[in-house]
Order: C-alpha cells, then sequence, then structure tokens
C-alpha cells in the first residue's frame, strides 16, 4: 500500500510527530510562493500542506496509515493534487469514510464513516433458555446459522463480524438484536423465570405430587396441604444461565387453584359443603 503523503514530505513511515513538524517547515520554507517564484512552487506548497494536515495529526495519520492511497483513487498524492486544483483534505476525508463533521483547526474533529448494521431476531423463549443454533435470514438474503448463547436476554446483540456495510476494504459488522417471544406460561424476572401451574383444589387443600413439565424435563414436586392460590415452590438453578457470573437462575411455580365447577360435583357434597365449610372460604 502507497503511502505518498510521507514520500511527499520526504520522511519516513516511521518518523516521528517531531520529526514529521521538521520536515513540514523545511519545504514549507522552501517552496513557500512568497519566497520561491517558480510556476510550480504553489502547487507543491498545496501539495505539502496538505500532507501535513493529515500526518501532523495523530488521530488522522493513523486513518491514513489503515487505508494509504486508496483513499485518493489508488493514486499517489502527487497525483491525485495535480489534477484537482486546490486540495480539500477534509472533503478527501468525509468522501472516503463518509459521515459529517469537521477535522478542527481547519477540518474540526474526525468522524469515520460507520458500517455496521443492525438487524433484530426472534427467538423462542425455550431457545433463550437453553441455548442452541438458529438459522437467521440476513437482510442481504444471505441465510446463516449463529449460535444463541444459554441465557440470553432480550435487547441483547449478536455480532456478525464482517457482515455489515463494505466500503473498500473495510467491512463493518451486523449487529443481531435479540427479541424473545413471549410465551404463555412463563415470564422473566431477571435471572429467574416464572412458570404459572394450575393444581387441583382437592391437592391444595389436603396436598400430592404433581408431575410438571417444564420447558426442559419433567419434575415431580410435592405439594403442601393448604397451600395458597399465587404460592411459589423453586426449582433451583432452573431458571437463566447468568454468563457474568456463571451460575443460573431458579424456576418459581406459581400456585393457580383450579376451582371446579358446583354442577360437576356430586350433590351430597355440595349439599355438606353448603352446611360445613365457613363463610369466609
Amino acid at each position: 500500500m502507497s503511502k505518498s503523503l510521507y514520500d511527499t514530505l520526504g520522511v519516513s513511515q516511521n518518523a516521528t510527530q517531531s520529526e514529521i513538524k521538521k520536515a513540514f517547515r523545511k519545504l514549507a520554507r522552501q517552496y513557500h510562493p512568497d519566497i520561491n517564484k517558480s510556476p510550480t512552487a504553489e502547487e507543491k506548497f498545496k501539495e505539502i500542506n496538505g500532507a501535513y494536515e493529515v500526518l501532523g495529526d495523530e488521530e488522522k495519520r493513523a486513518k491514513y496509515d489503515q487505508v494509504g492511497d486508496s483513499m485518493f483513487g489508488n493514486q499517489n498524492f502527487h497525483e491525485y493534487s495535480r489534477g484537482q486544483g486546490n486540495i480539500d483534505i477534509d472533503e478527501i476525508f468525509k468522501n472516503f469514510f463518509g459521515g459529517g463533521g469537521n477535522f478542527g483547526g481547519g477540518f474540526g474533529g474526525f468522524q469515520q464513516e460507520n458500517l455496521d448494521l443492525e438487524q433484530k431476531i426472534y427467538i423462542t423463549f425455550r431457545t433463550a433458555l437453553v441455548g442452541g443454533k438458529e438459522l437467521i435470514h440476513l437482510q442481504n438474503r444471505e441465510s446463516v446459522d449463529i449460535k444463541i448463547p444459554a441465557g440470553i436476554r432480550d435487547g441483547e446483540k449478536l455480532r456478525l463480524k464482517g457482515k455489515g456495510k463494505k466500503s473498500g476494504a473495510r467491512k463493518g459488522d451486523l449487529f443481531l438484536i435479540v427479541s424473545i417471544q413471549p410465551h404463555p406460561d412463563y415470564t422473566i424476572s431477571g435471572d429467574d423465570i416464572v412458570k404459572e401451574i394450575e393444581i387441583p383444589l382437592k391437592t391444595a387443600l389436603f396436598g400430592g405430587e404433581l408431575q410438571i413439565e417444564t420447558l426442559v424435563e419433567h419434575k415431580n414436586i410435592k405439594i403442601p396441604k393448604g397451600v395458597k392460590s399465587g404460592q411459589k415452590f423453586r426449582i433451583k438453578s432452573g431458571g437463566l444461565y447468568n454468563r457474568k457470573s456463571g451460575e443460573s437462575g431458579h424456576l418459581y411455580l406459581k400456585v393457580n387453584i383450579k376451582i371446579p365447577k358446583v354442577e360437576e360435583l356430586d350433590r351430597d357434597l355440595v349439599k355438606m359443603m353448603e352446611e360445613k365449610l365457613p363463610k369466609d372460604i
């Protein structure tokens, strides 16, 4: 990759900022139109100033070191400047890297074009819990398999390197914004998940054992006597995996008591309940 700005100032690519400044001053004095009356002096002076406006600033120099003369249409800086008349370095950088903003001191602050893209993807509640692979159709119509880590959260971003916009040799990244599809039985609360379960009135009154189907397994849980509606039972580490702490939250089973229809009950039982049950139950 040609680095003709360094050639213009007559310094090596490893030159220090002090050496670049010294070389510029020497050449500027040599080719200043007020001193040098040569027909080509003014053109050379502009070329020297253009080179120094980039190399004399560490941030802009770093950007130029990344892309070299590709920002001049793969010409060297001398050839480019000869065909341009007035050299507007600000405009060159803006056109190459995109975006607005100036470069301060004649060109304000440097701003590079953002080549990154974003795309929302939808995953199931179960995939968020246990992870897995998903076939994703990208905006450019490409389809890729991506790995969804266990415990991913709604709004979290996954990066696909090099799948963003392209500008010359540069490629942006594609950020996939995760949206977890709601589940009718489960809700998320931090690292924990909550599942609503319905239990028969008899089990609520006298206790018993229930088999519960979770998203990953079947669990047998014991229900004590006198459980109340809204009461929760914990299944340890059955929640979302937290990649920062390395631990999983819990699964809470929230009880809803199923009240039978009176007309479906034995008549004698209904009569007895009407007579014996306290009024505040």
